[in-house]
């Protein structure tokens, strides 16, 4: 009896191992000709991974005397998907103890209980369509859903302006329409006037055409009236997508002869339930463009906000990333893009040197990804400065609580709550290979060198930006400095690079474990490219990503860069010394004779100043303490009349540089005072030469040192 039985029978074991499957169940489930494996479960059936949960439910459910109905999504054996409706019940032993399961299954909307059977599957098209947030991804997963399970042929048409475009064209397995038939994905679709489609598109209503036989419309094409005749197209329904009083497109299925089926042609039931699925097609899908609108706003947001392109520094290789985290579902609050505050930056400073940022703003969505932006352009604006990181922190801690947007209490007070940052700023030398950086509770970098990975070795981690410490000793951020070796990287991260959601056994990898995978394997590449380490950064934790992500890469030179320094006693006569050292460099470095005579000149003008200005050398900036208010500016730097005072003490330092384009070059003496741009009279001897500085040299600028101040200019060597 049950060899001839129309429906499958199944009997499975207490521990779910198949015992026993009909003839009638070999054919649902895409397995003829094959007999249970003692050993196979009731999942190796086809039952989909996302419905395993629901057949270990069903097993519990009946082991314990109880009754099951469900439905599952099966993948049969020759890769196509089907929607199976199951009963389960328990298998008594005489004695009445309960020794197995027996199941009972059909295809769905393919028996006399259509009505029953509309409703749950239904349920769990909405399901599926509800997890879906892409719109390639939706229209995918509606036609695996209807071919061949209802349909043959399944066709989904999206308006893009004013043209109707062929999104989605899914046949049963095994055939495609020939060339010059059917319109390919991707084509403008135009339906003649009178023809079914155009009648659903005019109308906004579900049509149904019961058979083809009976029924003529005008064809598309002469190719697509020759296949239908070819294929024997029986019948189809064709349903708009409708939403917000909107038309999105058409969702055409139709039925031929390429398949051997109980009913050929559709009736007005399943004209009813194709509306009813195009309903949920269609809200699935203006969700899906929604998101992605959103989602493009967001990282176009992001994109612009982050540098749109690296400079090139000397004897610096740089890299780098920025990926937004896959969508996430927030309580109350929708879906989040996951673009977020992760930034980076290089900021070119003085005669060479560059500053190095890496960032993250608690939070996300276009909020942090604001805040962000403000944080880089006012620390980008502070490190023009040429401060040290920890006073550049400092300012961009106080920066971070002006921004804060106020907000009301309980007691309706207004009250300011900064953003949480994490932050490192890192100033890089090349021609010394030193680096200086501070640290606001930021990740330490990972320093690649001969095959290993570590942490950066950072002795003081401060509090992130914005946090209210109870000290106000915990809020000043220490500077520290190392010496990179030659040819090593360093890689800076914000923590979505090792921040991990669950796995499928739902266990969370720990920040130890994540940042332990990935130091093995960037040791093992300590020594390429800084782009190939960037790529292998961002693959080489398993997992989706929970966070957004921004990764830096920096590799300092494996080759000492040119330079030459000496230190000359502040007098009058060491001015031509100075000339002749910068115009012997300039000549052994090739430098062209026009740009090497101005580079001397200007040497010459800065050095006179610095001989004239200088400070004694026994007052060392490092040892000056200053209690109140500030230092008054001093006006008069380049104004003549010093020449009595004494000078047997002083020095100044002249040090250049050369780089790949440029050479730059660097005064440093022993006065605190920093220089600025005098206005000379038309009699005055002096005040002239900072304007000629500034109006020959590409750049110049000045910046504190520990033991005074350092004056200096870039000049071109190719180019303008």
């Amino acid at each position: 009896m049950l060899d001839h039985a129309e429906m499958a029978v199944i009997v499975t074991d207490r521990f779910s191992n198949l015992l026993y499957w009909n003839p009638f169940a070999e054919k649902l489930f895409g397995h003829q000709g094959k007999s249970p494996s003692r050993d196979a479960s009731v999942l190796s059936l086809g039952i989909m991974e996302k419905d395993h949960p629901l057949a270990i439910e069903l097993a519990k459910h009946v082991l314990k005397g109880g009754v099951w109905e469900g439905t599952f999504d099966v993948r049969r054996g020759d890769g196509t998907i089907i929607y199976v409706r199951a009963q389960a019940v328990p298998l008594r032993h005489t004695s009445g103890s309960v020794t197995g399961i027996v199941i009972t299954a059909r295809e769905a909307l393919r028996s006399n209980e259509r009505e029953k059977d509309r409703f749950g599957l239904l349920e769990r098209i909405g399901e599926r369509l509800a997890g879906s947030l892409y719109v390639e991804e939706t229209l995918k997963r509606v036609a695996e859903m209807l071919v061949p399970q209802f349909a043959d042929h399944c066709f989904i048409e999206l308006m893009e302006g004013d043209r109707l475009v062929r999104r989605v064209s899914q046949h049963v397995q095994g055939w495609t329409p020939p060339s010059g038939t059917w319109k390919p994905v991707g084509a403008e679709i135009r339906y003649p006037s009178g023809h079914y489609a155009d009648t659903a598109l005019r109308r906004q209503e579900t049509i149904l055409v019961e058979s083809f036989a009976t029924s003529s419309y005008p064809a598309t094409s002469e190719g697509s009236a020759r296949l239908c005749g070819e294929i024997g197209m029986t019948s189809a329904i064709v349903a708009p997508l409708l939403v917000r009083g909107e038309t999105l497109g058409l969702m055409y299925l139709g039925l031929s002869n390429l398949t051997d089926r109980r009913s050929p042609h559709y009736d007005a039931f399943d004209r009813d339930f194709v509306g009813a699925i195009a309903t949920r097609v269609a809200l699935a899908i203006d969700n899906a463009l929604l998101f992605e609108e959103e989602r493009h706003t967001a990282e176009s947001f992001q994109k612009y906000l982050l540098p749109r392109a690296l400079p090139q520094l000397d004897g610096l290789q740089i890299a780098v990333r920025y990926y937004p985290a896959a969508p996430l579902a927030s309580h109350g609050q929708g879906i989040q893009t996951q673009v977020g505050g992760d930034w980076y930056d290089v900021i070119p400073l003085s005669a060479g040197r560059v500053g190095i940022v890496i960032g993250d703003v608690e939070g996300r969505g276009a909020k942090a990804a604001a805040i962000m932006g403000q944080l880089r352009a006012a620390l980008r604006a502070f490190a023009q400065d040429d401060k040290s990181p920890a006073d550049i922190l400092a300012r961009l801690d106080e920066w971070t609580r002006i921004i804060a947007t106020p907000e009301h209490d309980d007691n309706g007070a207004e009250v300011s709550i900064p953003p949480i940052v994490t932050c490192q700023y890192l100033v890089y030398d090349a021609w010394s290979r030193q680096l200086s950086f501070a640290n606001a509770g930021h990740a330490p970098p990972l320093l690649l060198v001969d095959g290993q990975c570590v942490e950066l070795d950072i002795e003081e981690v401060g509090q992130p930006l914005g946090v209210h410490a109870n000290l106000h000793a915990d809020l000043v951020y220490k500077e520290e400095t190392r010496t990179l070796p030659p040819g090593a990287a360093l890689l800076l991260y914000t923590d979505g690079l090792v921040d991990r959601r669950p796995g499928r056994d739902g266990r969370v990898p720990s920040e130890e474990e994540t940042l332990g995978v990935l130091c093995e394997k960037l040791a093992k590449m300590s020594g390429a490219e800084v782009e190939r380490i960037a790529d292998a950064a961002t693959v080489a934790v398993p997992g989706d990503i929970d966070d957004d992500m921004a990764i830096l890469v920096v590799r300092s030179s494996d080759v000492d860069l040119d330079v030459e320094e000496r230190t000359f006693p502040a007098q009058p006569i060491m001015v031509g010394e100075a000339r002749r050292m910068a115009s012997e460099a300039f000549s052994s470095w090739n430098v062209p004779e026009e740009r090497a005579e101005l580079a001397c000149l200007l040497v010459s003008e800065v050095v006179t100043n610095v001989v004239l200005h200088a400070a004694t050398a026994s007052v060392p900036r490092r040892e000056l303490v200053v209690e109140g208010p500030p230092l008054p500016f001093d006006e008069s730097w380049d104004v003549p009349g010093f020449e009595d005072e004494g000078v047997g003490d002083k020095e100044f330092t002249l040090r250049l540089r050369r780089g790949e384009e440029a050479v730059w070059v660097e005064v440093f003496d022993q006065d605190l005072r920093l220089p600025r741009i005098r206005s000379a009279g038309e009699n005055d001897e002096g005040g002239r030469g900072l304007y000629l500085v500034d109006q020959l040299a590409r750049r110049w600028g000045s910046r504190p040192t520990r033991e005074g101040k350092a004056v200096w200019f870039e000049i071109p060597t190719r180019g303008r």
